[in-house]
């Protein structure tokens, strides 16, 4: 028998609204959802992840680096024509 523990990891996300919608990305694993207000597009990223990891044919990254991955977001500056 196989034994598997389970592991709280904390995996950035990035919250952006976009017009009427939210959307939530997760750059560590390459996925992203959306939802009417922030309340629901947190829970549909919750589910998305557990998915994520449930599906036995998508590749996971391992323990370690998504221990050792960091993510920054910035405002960047730019010059458009307006």
């Amino acid at each position: 028998m196989e034994y598997k523990r389970k592991m709280a990891v904390s995996l950035p996300v990035v919250i952006t609204r976009e017009r009427k919608w939210f959307v939530v990305a997760c750059p560590l694993l390459d996925i992203a959802t959306q939802g009417k207000n922030e309340k629901e597009v947190r829970e549909n990223m919750e589910d998305l992840i557990e998915d994520y990891f449930q599906d036995p044919d998508t590749p996971k990254p391992t323990i370690k680096t998504m221990m050792s991955t960091s993510v920054s977001v910035i405002n960047m500056p730019i010059k458009v024509m307006g």
